[in-house]
Order: C-alpha cells, then sequence, then structure tokens
C-alpha cells in the first residue's frame, strides 16, 4: 500500500537506560543498541520502501545503517521532541519541581510546544501519503508517538497512549480509507 509507514524508534543509548530525557543531545548508541539495530534487517527485508527518512541525530542514523538502510535521508521534522531546560533529567528529578509532569500535559521550559510537533509531524505525514510505497521512517520516542496519533487524526497529546521501546519496529497503514496503527511497539 502506497499510503503506509513503517517506524523504527533507534537502538538503546546510556540515556533511554537511565530514563533521562533525550531530545537534541546526540548520543551514540550503546554496544546493545548497534546489535539490537542489526537486529531490524532482517525484519525489514523484503519490503521495497519509496522513501527511506531519518533523524539527523547519530542513534537514529545509527540504527538505519546497521538495520541495512545507509541511504536513509535526513528529515529535520524527525527530530526528537525539543525538551529545553529539562534535557537531560529523568521523570523523577522533574516531577520532584512540577508534580504530574509529563511531555504530553505540562511546557518544558525552554522547550518545544506541542503545536510545533505537531506541525512537524503532519509534515512527515503528508510526505508519507504522498509517496508511491511504504516510508521507512527511523527516529525517537516522543516524536514517533507524536507521529503516530497525528497519522490516526489525535492531537499529539494522544501519543500518551502510545508506549514505544528502543529497536522496535511499529507500523501506520488503514484499515479500508481509516487510518490505523497496523502493529505497535514490536
Amino acid at each position: 500500500m502506497a499510503d503506509s509507514a513503517f517506524l523504527v524508534r533507534h537502538g538503546p543509548t546510556a540515556w533511554s537506560i537511565s530514563g533521562q530525557h533525550t531530545s537534541r543531545t546526540d548520543l551514540p548508541l550503546l554496544p546493545e543498541g548497534e546489535e539490537a539495530a542489526r537486529g531490524l534487517a532482517a525484519r525489514l527485508a523484503g519490503t521495497t520502501f519509496a522513501e527511506v527518512l531519518t533523524s539527523p541525530l547519530q542513534r537514529a542514523r545509527r540504527t538505519a545503517e546497521l538495520a541495512g538502510h545507509p541511504e536513509a535521508e535526513v528529515c529535520d521534522d524527525l527530530l526528537e521532541w525539543g525538551y529545553g531546560d529539562y534535557e537531560g533529567r529523568t521523570t523523577a528529578e522533574i516531577r520532584a519541581e512540577v508534580p504530574g509532569w509529563t511531555i504530553w500535559t505540562h511546557p518544558s521550559p525552554g522547550g518545544e510546544p506541542a503545536a510545533a510537533v505537531a506541525a512537524r509531524c503532519d509534515r512527515v505525514v503528508d510526505r508519507i501519503r504522498a509517496a508511491d510505497g511504504p516510508v521507512l521512517v527511523f527516529a525517537h520516542g516522543h516524536v514517533l508517538r507524536a507521529l503516530a496519533a497525528r497519522w490516526l487524526g489525535l492531537p499529539v497529546a494522544d501519543g500518551r497512549l502510545f508506549r514505544l521501546d528502543t529497536a522496535t519496529l511499529s507500523e501506520l497503514g488503514h484499515e479500508r480509507e481509516t487510518p490505523v496503527l497496523l502493529r505497535w511497539n514490536s
């Protein structure tokens, strides 16, 4: 189907293991992250993609390369949600100052507003829908969850409903004309 996308969250990094919010800090994959990325290659084999896109950050680009797609085109719209002053901090640390904080429900000082993330995700959705075949996307946890919400026509905040682990494969598609999640966090 032309109007579909395979989403890959990058492999583990030191901060994804420790629970630190990582947006623009350009961390490398851990050795186990590289191994997990290699493991995705067999799962992606056999599908011809009209486009392969990646976040510009090394953890996503390296995952794409190790998963068999070194040709992935850098797409700035796939950068992780900008956490601003909360970059490198855990949710528990932030909640000590702002009880109940989540990226989905509260602003991040110096960070990116949800409306800006929605606009970036909408551009990616438009690009997927215009492609001549399935699109493969390598990116980050929160932006991919937001992208799935926008695919479904939901507000970005509804991305909170879609847990997404590192080095996982998800698929967006349709049931008849309705956008759906075909596979998630696999």
